[in-house]
């Protein structure tokens, strides 16, 4: 029987449910487009793609965590993947832990048990920017009254863009007085509000890092020319 996965029908990206070839531990869940599958194919490596980043994405590239696929299932309608990997360094989830499913839900009370802070090794396995663009989305949930991000989040759109061009001043103030400690304090405070007004719109940081390397090698004068042309 031919075996042959329903693009049209999951919209081009597939849902990988992904476990560990020998224990059968569910290590994540993600997707794949055409292409990131055929890479796996070929590859025998695990690639995704990312619909936050939107971009294919090897497992792995940035921590060494890479999974070396063992089997693949595909379910009866076609529709939904099943990956036995090899686990390198025995960390599937961006967080550190073995799995990406560690956030147990109380069914007696219904709520979740879900840690708010990264363990202090997280940032290097995922880049700071990264985790706290993940924080930022989770502090949608918190109670804004004991959350400052939760705050801004919940407030008026202004307020978010008032912070940003405070932090923006500061940071302008503190390059005219030659503070080198001031100057990176208040351009951290700029990138940490630059990053909760992305998040506000769901806008993964990745897609500004794309955009940097698209106008890498290009004059500021021609991508602002070619910015005019386009606005015409």
């Amino acid at each position: 029987m031919e075996i042959k996965i329903d693009w049209k029908k999951v919209s081009n990206l597939l849902p990988v449910v992904v476990q560990d070839a020998k224990s059968l531990e569910v290590l994540m869940l993600a997707y794949m487009n055409e292409e990131a599958f055929e890479l796996t194919c070929k590859s025998k490596l695990a690639h995704y793609y990312s619909r936050t980043k939107k971009r294919i994405w090897k497992k792995g590239e940035s921590s060494g965590n890479i999974q070396e696929v063992k089997a693949m299932f595909l379910d009866c309608d076609n529709d939904t993947l099943l990956l036995h990997v090899n686990q390198i360094g025995g960390i599937a989830c961006h967080t550190g832990r073995v799995s990406c499913f560690f956030n147990q839900i109380d069914l007696t009370s219904l709520k979740t048990n879900i840690s708010q802070a990264p363990q202090k090794d997280e940032a290097e396995l995922y880049s700071i920017v990264d985790t706290l663009y993940h924080i930022i989305q989770d502090r949608k949930s918190a109670d804004p009254s004991k959350s400052y991000v939760s705050k801004l989040l919940h407030g008026k759109e202004n307020s978010i863009l008032k912070k940003i061009a405070e932090e923006a001043a500061e940071l302008c103030f503190a390059i005219k007085d030659k503070d080198e400690k001031e100057i990176i304090y208040e351009a951290a405070d700029l990138l940490f509000h630059a990053l909760v007004a992305l998040g506000s719109k769901n806008i993964h940081p990745d897609h500004v890092r794309q955009e940097l390397t698209r106008r890498f090698g290009q004059s500021g004068i021609e991508e602002k020319k070619s910015r005019a042309n386009g606005n015409s």
